[in-house]
């Protein structure tokens, strides 16, 4: 008797139905391996790290086997070049764009309104202090000048003839108080017009050479136009802002090395100025440095301003691609001697600064032989080759 169990019908869907099963399950493992396994960067972290750790094995065994005579296996040493550490003197400084200025650049102006009549300088012209750049017409300033000293001519005359009159008790007091007075006032009208010539005059307020001219005979000008530029470039001195990063740690009297790129000229020169107060926009204080004069430097001439704001005169320095990042650490390889091999030795050290691509480092001691080339990839206890 046939049964549905017999029926090839339901043999076959019972095929189909154990097939869609087997499918799921291996679709099920696949997806839960897949989610399980770890990335490929933890797991070639994880290789790295054994390689690592094999490498040094291996090392240390041959080392072991070389120290003992029963190394029958050939022992390969990396070539590297070092270079033996020497104390020096370094710097730890800021370094900014700044100008060169000069202490007295004046701009001269006239108090006085009026035509210019003459202009007695030329650019290049050295001048002395109080020296007449420029007349502005007088002409009516000198004949009130004349007209009062006649009048004070007479009123002196009837002071003085008043003063004996009132010596020998003679006239009234009166009298003699009035002469003194028109004299008195007089003389003052003349000083005040004098002091109106004198400002039709534009004079230099400072030795220096003449830089501008800016008017000519026969124009007009007024009170606060700018007629002369005078500079007195035997004062010169360079200014440069600075970060506010470095507000406590710049001070006066530090060193500054001035380097002028239009004359390939560095110039030494000390910190005379350091500003208290910090720009809004730029966050920068000011600081200035006195320079010794020269014919060559110019007013705005741009300079390149190194503030030396902490000196060692012997320290141990690197270039800093030679110490590299190993697990949060700084690391250099040094050359050392293990009996009859080279071997690297990994040490950690500090850095103190790092200027013009050079670290100041702690953790070194003087006459350490570094491995400056060749020290990628290397692990501690590992054999090298020193290239002459």
């Amino acid at each position: 008797m046939k049964t549905k169990y017999n029926n090839p019908q339901f043999s076959l869907n019972m095929k189909s139905i154990s097939s869609i099963t087997v499918l799921s399950v291996a679709i099920a493992l696949f997806i839960a391996v897949g989610c399980s396994a770890p990335d490929k960067e933890t797991q070639l972290k994880e290789l790295q790290a054994k390689q690592a750790e094999i490498t040094k094995q291996i090392t240390a065994l041959k080392m072991e086997l070389v120290s003992t005579g029963k190394d029958s296996l050939t022992v390969r040493s990396k070539e590297v070049l070092v270079m033996t550490v020497t104390p020096k003197p370094f710097n730890h400084y800021v370094q900014t764009q700044g100008a060169v200025e000069a202490e007295d650049n004046i701009l001269v102006s006239s108090q006085g309104a009026g035509v210019i009549t003459k202009v007695f300088v030329r650019e290049g012209d050295h001048v002395t202090k109080g020296q007449t750049l420029a007349q502005i017409d007088n002409n009516l300033v000198l004949r009130n000048i004349e007209g009062m000293k006649s009048q004070l001519e007479l009123v002196t005359s009837v002071y003085n003839r008043q003063k004996n009159l009132w010596d020998q008790n003679i006239g009234t007091e009166v009298q003699f108080l009035q002469a003194k007075t028109n004299k008195e006032n007089l003389e003052k009208q003349i000083a005040v017009l004098q002091e109106q010539n004198d400002m039709m005059r534009v004079k230099s307020p400072i030795n220096g050479i003449v830089d501008e001219v800016n008017v000519k005979a026969g124009q007009n000008i007024v009170p606060g136009m700018p007629a002369v530029r005078v500079i007195n470039d035997s004062d010169l001195k360079i200014t440069a802002n600075v970060s506010e990063a470095y507000v406590t740690k710049v001070k006066k009297g530090d060193r500054v090395m001035v380097t002028i790129p239009d004359l390939k000229k560095e110039i030494e020169a000390k910190v005379t100025f350091v500003g208290r107060n910090i720009d809004q926009l730029s966050r920068t204080f000011l600081l200035e440095a006195d320079l010794q004069s020269s014919p060559k430097l110019r007013p705005n001439m741009t300079a390149i301003v190194k503030i030396i704001y902490e000196s060692y005169p012997t320290a141990i320095t690197l270039p800093v691609n030679m110490i590299q990042d190993i697990k949060g650490e700084k690391v250099v390889f040094i050359a050392k001697q293990d009996g009859n091999n080279m071997v690297a030795k990994r040490v950690v050290v500090t850095m103190n600064g790092v200027f013009d691509g050079i670290a100041q480092i702690n953790g070194l001691e003087a006459g350490t032989k570094v491995i400056s080339a060749g020290y990628q990839g290397l692990v501690d206890g590992q054999f090298i080759s020193v290239s002459k």
